[in-house]
């Protein structure tokens, strides 16, 4: 099988299940296509994450169009520096881009707020903190665009969905600080068990991508077997971190069923059981 061929559909769940999040715009799969393959498995729910402005809006529409597609609608914490510092390199969507400071990130979180106030859309995210790709420079940008996310999510009750990057402390101490949303959902969880721990202890919603699957991701399974499992939900981050045996080819949501398997062995529950919750928890998580 070529790596850029799709992996076949897994053995269908017999619970239904919902994928925490995912970029339906960043699949080869039409919405339409993608949702069907999804379905054939039992994956009956996805959260489509907006990840800029553009990206929100399709999120949104997105939504509307289809009742089981809920829609989080966000500056991805890279695009926040972009925006105030410029992209020369075009690494984003967007292609290059001339800074636009402070000014235009205010302007480009007044659109966040309201496509946040729509009905349809049920998370606030992807938004927090990214060490790995921002450097010094940008990291001023990327806390003043997590904190205005943690207040539209507050302000309009809607679930804080977090990237979460090599930036735990921060992230964890900036959530403190401002006050978490009522419901918080850590995506694609990248923290060990003693900060699956403290998440815990503030209710926070841990949700578990395909990297858990992954031979080095001991780190990942030791803080699944440590999470409450009411608090666990799982998600593709599609088309990224596609479960193994599958790593490298393109991630969608109808594989949510190989990495709910891996989590059911990790916490010692038949999968039927780990399906029911992380349903029941994502429907909790983003209040639908």
């Amino acid at each position: 099988m070529s790596r850029t061929e799709a992996p076949p559909l897994p053995e269908p769940l017999r619970v239904p299940v919902a994928d925490s999040h995912t970029h339906l715009d960043m699949q080869d799969a039409t919405v339409e296509e993608g949702l069907a393959r999804a379905a054939a498995v039992n994956v009956t729910t996805v959260v489509q994450v907006g990840c800029d402005v553009a990206g929100s809006r399709w999120a949104a529409e997105t939504a509307a169009a289809h009742p089981n597609v809920h829609a989080a609608v966000a500056l991805h914490p890279n695009e926040a520096p972009r925006i105030v510092h410029g992209d020369p390199d075009g690494r984003s969507r967007q292609g290059a881009r001339e800074g636009g400071g402070r000014a235009a990130l205010h302007e480009a979180l007044a659109e966040i707020d309201a496509l946040a106030a729509l009905d349809h859309v049920r998370g606030v995210g992807e938004t927090g903190l990214d060490c790995f790709r921002t450097g010094p420079e940008g990291m001023a940008a990327q806390e003043e665009s997590f904190r205005a996310h943690i207040e539209i999510a507050k302000r309009h009750g809607k679930a804080l969905v977090i990237h979460d990057r090599e930036a735990h402390a921060d992230v964890l101490r900036i959530l403190a600080d401002a006050g978490a949303p009522e419901r918080t959902v850590f995506h694609c969880y990248s923290g060990d068990a003693d900060m699956a721990r403290i998440c815990a202890d503030a209710g926070y919603f841990m949700s578990f991508a395909g990297n858990v699957t992954f031979k080095n991701a001991q780190p990942l399974r030791d803080a699944l077997a440590v999470a409450p499992t009411e608090l666990v939900l799982v998600e593709t981050d599609a088309p990224f971190l596609t479960p193994a045996p599958y790593r490298g080819w393109p991630n969608a949501p109808y594989l949510i069923p190989v990495t709910l398997r891996a989590m059911a062995a990790v916490k010692g529950l038949d999968e039927d059981t780990l399906a029911s919750a992380v349903f029941d928890n994502t429907a909790r998580a983003f209040d639908y």
